[in-house]
């Protein structure tokens, strides 16, 4: 049979994270490509006490539930909320699968096929996946150190009308980069005199390597949910881990009340297993001092790889040192196309992301994500030595 494809798959892009996977699978590679948190900090012994916990109650766990998600995790989660001075009710918020779903929803409740969404220049490349599912029309806003340029976004809303502006703002994926807090203000003040909806993806923003740095949330500068612009996204993937696919979104009643229709059209409710463990988990663990425990561990991981790219004295290579996250964005040698360099990595054991998947348009083709999170130790020198290895050999043949 010869299959029809729709129209708007035929415009995706495969993940450059999932092909560089395929590139690597079978080999000894060293990888500082995927946006995977270390899995040996992962608290495996309480979550497999909450698990047995949720079994503990019986047949009923194995329930179907309600779409917008288990209502005591939604109310714990609401009081986790109030400490990033976020005053919101469970009616405010939709438990999703992963924060990737509820860019998914928004998208699909607020969007048509053809209308503009802004993002930052670079983004988060799944977000640029899902909006061009849906027929968007991406572009990019020019964005510095301290974040989002507020003119350059107000012209925009004043020439393209867009529906929708999408982005990353604290520890940012995949530049590491936290805005100031006077462009978050401005971007406030620009969705409320504009009408456009902002959505604020923060997966990384617990993870801080300053314990002091206080970073308000977009959400958080608005006077109340109802009614407000922002659209808060959270998930556990980072602070827990990224198996129980639950992650969660903020919004205006009505707002929530449409993306939960949209859920059921999608998977009825994300998985109530996940979700009960999860509950059962905040009820008893110190999540607040684990996050502390994974942030230190990821800020010295951070620290060692800063060293290493310093060590080898090469001034043409630069990157802001993230606060948080779990992200180092390189500016290679002009001449250095990352792309190119990559199957040169591979040869050498150690594989990254080059950075043209992360721009919706005029890609820099001579930058590159590195992961520092998930290796470090001997190992992370291995890879960084092997990354240079396959550089100063490409630069030698230009």
């Amino acid at each position: 049979m010869e299959f029809r494809f729709s129209k708007s798959v035929g415009t995706l892009t495969s993940s450059a994270v999932r092909d560089i996977l395929k590139l690597t699978q079978g080999q000894e590679i060293i990888s500082f490509a995927g946006g995977l948190p270390a899995e040996e900090l992962f608290p495996l012994e309480a979550v497999r006490a909450a698990a047995d916990r949720v079994f503990a109650l019986g047949h009923k766990t194995l329930q179907y539930g309600v779409t917008e998600g288990h209502v005591p995790l939604r109310e714990q989660l609401c009081v986790r909320m109030a400490a990033k001075s976020m005053d919101v009710h469970p009616e405010q918020m939709l438990l999703t699968t992963g924060s990737q779903q509820a860019i998914d929803l928004v998208a699909r409740v607020l969007t048509e096929p053809g209308d503009v969404v802004l993002v930052e220049s670079p983004t988060y490349l799944a977000s640029l996946q899902v909006f061009r599912m849906y027929g968007l029309r991406v572009v990019s806003v020019d964005s510095d150190a301290h974040g989002m340029l507020i003119d350059e976004a107000e012209r925009l809303m004043q020439t393209l009308n867009p529906r929708l502006v999408y982005v990353v703002p604290t520890f940012g994926n995949p530049t590491g980069r936290t805005w100031s807090t006077e462009r978050r203000k401005g971007l406030v003040a620009l969705s409320q005199r504009y009408g456009v909806p902002v959505i604020e993806d923060d997966p990384y923003g617990d993870i801080r390597f300053d314990e002091q740095l206080q970073v308000p949330t977009l959400m958080s500068m608005q006077p109340t949910v109802d009614g407000g612009g922002v659209i808060y996204l959270g998930s556990f993937s980072k602070t827990v881990a990224p198996a129980l696919r639950t992650g969660w979104a903020i919004a205006d009643r009505e707002v929530v009340r449409m993306m939960a229709k949209a859920k059921q059209a999608a998977d009825l409710h994300s998985s109530m297993l996940d979700q009960q463990t999860l509950d059962q988990l905040l009820q008893v663990f110190p999540l607040d001092d684990h996050i502390r425990h994974v942030s230190s561990a990821y800020a010295s991981r951070m620290q060692a790889m800063q060293k290493e790219l310093e060590s080898r004295g090469r001034g043409d290579l630069s990157w802001q040192e993230p606060l948080g996250g779990m992200f180092l964005w390189l500016e290679l040698p002009e001449a250095l196309d990352a792309q190119t360099l990559l199957r040169a990595a591979v040869l050498k054991g150690v594989a990254f992301v080059p950075g043209t998947s992360f721009f919706a348009e005029k890609p820099k083709r001579n930058t590159a994500r590195l992961n520092f999170t998930h290796t470090g130790g001997e190992r992370m020198r291995q890879g960084i030595a092997r990354l240079f290895e396959a550089m100063d050999e490409f630069l030698a043949r230009c």
